[in-house]
């Protein structure tokens, strides 16, 4: 017989981010084996932490596709996420990687907290297919759901900790790990409570079929070879719809701001405006606050406008701006 193992808070609260957890998990140990310690964490997570510790342990993941943060509570949980998200990263395009940060910003304005999927081997096309399935979840269906992926991050995390015989965690990752009956049970009187104090439209709106704004756009410094991040960046439309700004016309006051935002570490403007299906024709304008950027540059701001026709207001316009001191160019992207 295997000798227990004995494992502080520290190791526990790395497997699942709930001091609630890691307190029981630490109280009910030492444990055997990974199978003894995969039952108790089944009925600590599931009958043990309250709804508080669930959404703790949610918060301790960085979202898919993002860098855990340097001042992680746990950097071995913070290392082993970002094992956890290798595939999806290695699979990942500059537009997938922007499609799946505004599907996450989107995730968390509805359910408050952060996309849970067990993201160990699966790429980030699938990871994109399934958080987009999810988003039209009720959200106590989706809290469940929630649960359910933390139970089977935790398992991969314990087979960590248990290498000599936790190969069936590694062989069958995707299974639902609902624990005892005891747990399913717990997991519907919280849904109980949840739907009792949540009221649901009666007509809840139609989800936009597009993933992002209809205009985005990033600055990339050519110069420097480097997205150019903190950018002031301004989205403006022609205010007459009758009539187009002709040359030596396009005075301030002829249009009218539709958003406003700053580039971040990759150069991104973020949302413009909001995720419409149909965006409105007319003449846009993007304007860049580049003299703040470089003040050493050659231009104090750089504005580019543009026209959407009516033929074309259900496709997508992205408008870089590819910057240097001294020169700058543009095109219409993807």
């Amino acid at each position: 017989m295997e000798s227990p193992m004995e494992l502080g808070e520290k190791e526990w609260f790395a497997c699942c981010g709930s001091v609630k957890f890691a307190q029981e998990m630490a109280s009910a140990g030492p444990f055997s084996n990974y199978e003894e310690a995969l039952s108790a964490a089944r009925d600590i997570w599931f009958n043990k932490v309250d709804v508080n510790g669930w959404l703790e342990a949610f918060a301790a993941h960085p979202q898919i596709g993002d860098s855990p943060s340097k001042n992680h509570k746990s950097p071995t949980s913070a290392q082993w996420s970002k094992g956890e998200q290798s595939t999806a990263l290695a699979t990942a395009t500059d537009s997938t990687l922007q499609e799946l940060y505004e599907w996450n910003a989107r995730y968390r304005q509805k359910f408050g907290f952060v996309f849970l999927i067990f993201a160990a081997g699966r790429s980030t096309p699938e990871i994109l297919a399934e958080i987009k399935k999810r988003y039209n979840n009720r959200p106590i269906v989706e809290f469940e759901l929630a649960a359910k992926e933390q139970m089977k991050i935790t398992k991969l995390r314990l087979s960590k900790l248990f290498p000599a015989n936790a190969e069936t965690a590694k062989a069958t990752p995707y299974t639902t790990d609902m624990g005892t009956k005891a747990g399913e049970d717990r997991v519907s009187i919280i849904g109980g409570h949840l739907t009792a104090t949540t009221e649901t439209p009666p007509n809840p709106p139609r989800s936009s079929t597009r993933t992002r704004p209809p205009i985005t756009t990033h600055i990339l410094d050519v110069a420097r070879g480097s997205p150019a991040a903190g950018v002031e960046v301004r989205l403006e439309i022609w205010e007459d719809n009758q009539s187009r700004p002709l040359f030596g016309q396009e005075d301030t006051y002829g249009f009218e701001l539709v958003g406003s935002s700053i580039t971040d570490k990759d150069g991104r403007s973020g949302q413009l405006m909001n995720i419409v299906d149909a965006l409105n024709p007319g003449v846009y304008r993007i304007s860049f606050n580049t003299g703040k950027y470089n003040p050493e540059g050659f231009f104090p701001y750089v504005s580019i406008v543009f026209e959407v026709k009516e033929s074309q207001k259900w496709e997508h316009f992205h408008v870089p701006l590819l910057l240097s001191p001294f020169s700058l160019s543009t095109y219409r992207g993807s």
